[in-house]
């Protein structure tokens, strides 16, 4: 978490005598529960606060996770889908294929044939998570109330959020309609694939989807990657990415190379999205603006991003915040660009700006962390990927996307609609405006250095007032010249008022250029 958050991996040398050593906090963390499991296995993700000793560790907590019997398996799989197992599967294998802090994975056969895996939750898991949580709760409120790194890092909050992102988890009928979602939302590119879930095979607890036949990335070896072709599947699959976060709203948050695996037939299938991350329409456009400022180098434009979407503390450091900023995007730009990590690069930010009393969105973290491990992955299938030009390369056809989006039915009836309201009231309210400025009574009070500064001002006020009424007129004159039949006509319609109609689009045309044109440069002269 920025500088005070990194640690000395001198201080944290696994032969020290005397010290828990990377294994020794993997097998704790095993230990303790599987609350503190997928803690490691978030820890695990950041390398901006551990070592690579502790994260290679930790690594081990993402798929390698001690499992449980298959005496429980039966007992949920019974008590969930309401039949036997021997009944509802005509096959299901003992052994699991792999297990994980919240369930595990068993290969099975359904009645009619088709291939599928089961995954079950933990048994008594949602309880001890409960209790898992109600001592992290305390010990997060004490750190905040008693300590100053508490209070900067705001760790009741981040505590909370992870507890509402594994009760999410947990809930398996969530995933199913995520594995569905994300599977609609990425039906365009044919070198993804996402497992869909059996319907009536599906519950809290139990989750039967779809057999995916291939390999974990991360057991490819050295002579099947120089064989596949990895740049075109980091491609797509980083474009994919993109697409969900910054076109549709709701991507694969957790997208580590275990969760990934490489088809069969070619293809990059995505696993477990129990977590999702959710953006708004607003923070999507503010996400894309941060992700070009950091990929071309923009430092201030970065800090200026992150202040306008952040929560600030009363003495928040907005100059030291800027300084900082720009010094971490400068120095990873001195790398190359194709060594800048964006997903480390949103982490440092977030820590920077907490050192400094501003608030990052939590969506903005959630992106650095899954960017960093989606960079981990391409960087698998394609060791010479550059996640920064495919940022560059997909932003038009991601503006387009988005702009398509936003053009809805829905949203153009609704600009009709305020368009119609606002012409229908145009002539009362220019007739109030009117009112009220020929009021003998009427009284502006000016306290200014320069009056003709002031009057100046008055008069370009005048000016575009003046001009919005001449083009109203226009509108209203073209509206009743539309009832008069004549000769002349354009496109089919009488010739003077189209022509009145096409005065008044220029005139509002120029009118609002100009406006924008002068704002703009006043605002770039006046001092931030």
């Amino acid at each position: 978490m920025g500088d005070e958050g990194s640690l000395d991996s001198a201080d944290l040398e696994p032969e020290t005598e005397g010290k828990a050593t990377p294994d020794q906090l993997a097998d704790d963390l095993e230990a303790i529960g599987p609350t503190y499991v997928k803690l490691g296995q978030v820890l695990a993700s950041r390398p901006d606060l551990l070592p690579d000793p502790y994260l290679k560790a930790l690594a081990r907590l993402q798929d390698k996770v001690k499992p449980f019997s298959y005496e429980e398996v039966e007992k949920i799989v019974t008590s969930e889908l309401g039949v036997k197992v021997s009944r509802a599967f005509s096959r299901f294998d003992v052994e699991p294929l792999a297990a994980a802090s919240l369930g595990q994975v068993h290969s099975a056969a359904l009645r009619d044939g088709r291939e599928v895996v089961v995954k079950i939750q933990r048994p008594d898991i949602q309880a001890q998570i409960k209790e898992d949580f109600e001592v992290l709760a305390e010990i997060s409120s004490f750190l905040e109330t008693h300590t100053k790194l508490g209070q900067r890092y705001r760790w009741t909050t981040i505590i909370e959020e992870f507890r509402v992102s594994i009760e999410k988890e947990l809930n398996y009928e969530l995933e199913a309609s995520n594995l569905i979602m994300v599977g609609k939302n990425l039906a365009q590119f044919e070198r993804i694939q996402i497992p869909q879930p059996i319907a009536d095979y599906c519950s809290r607890r139990v989750l039967t989807m779809e057999h995916v036949s291939g390999r974990k990335i991360t057991g490819l070896g050295p002579l099947t990657l120089l064989e596949m072709d990895g740049g075109p599947l980091a491609e797509e699959l980083f474009k994919a990415y993109l697409k969900q976060v910054l076109v549709d709203g709701m991507f694969h948050a957790d997208p580590h190379p275990g969760n990934v695996f490489l088809t069969e037939d070619g293809r990059i299938a995505l696993l477990d999205l129990g977590m999702v991350g959710h953006t708004t329409p607003e923070m999507q456009e503010s996400l894309l603006k941060i992700l070009m400022a950091i990929s071309e180098g923009k430092g201030d434009l970065v800090a200026d991003l992150v202040l306008e979407i952040s929560e600030k503390d009363e003495d928040f450091d907005g100059v030291e915040l800027r300084r900082r900023i720009s010094k971490l995007v400068a120095s990873q730009q001195n790398q190359g660009l194709q060594d800048i990590n964006i997903g480390k690069s949103l982490l440092e930010v977030s820590g920077s700006a907490a050192e400094n009393g501003v608030f990052v969105p939590s969506e903005l973290t959630l992106l650095g962390k899954t960017l960093l491990q989606l960079d981990e992955v391409g960087k698998i299938l394609d060791s010479d990927f550059d996640p920064n030009a495919s940022i560059r390369r997909n932003v038009s056809e991601l503006m387009t996307q988005r702009m398509s989006k936003d053009a809805s039915q829905g949203s153009v009836y609704r600009s009709l609609l305020e368009m119609k309201s606002f012409i229908s009231e145009l002539p009362n309210r220019l007739n109030r405006i009117m009112d009220v400025l020929t009021d003998p009574n009427l009284e502006v009070k000016v306290k200014a250095v320069d009056a003709k500064l002031v009057m100046e001002g008055f008069q370009k006020i005048a000016n575009r007032i003046t001009t919005g009424i001449v083009l109203a007129a226009l509108i209203l004159g073209a509206c009743l010249l539309m009832r008069v039949e004549t000769d002349f006509r354009l496109m089919g319609y009488p010739g003077l008022a189209i022509l009145c109609f096409l005065a008044a689009a220029t005139g509002g045309f120029w009118l609002v250029v100009s406006i924008l044109i002068k704002d703009n440069q006043k605002h770039k002269k006046s001092p931030r």
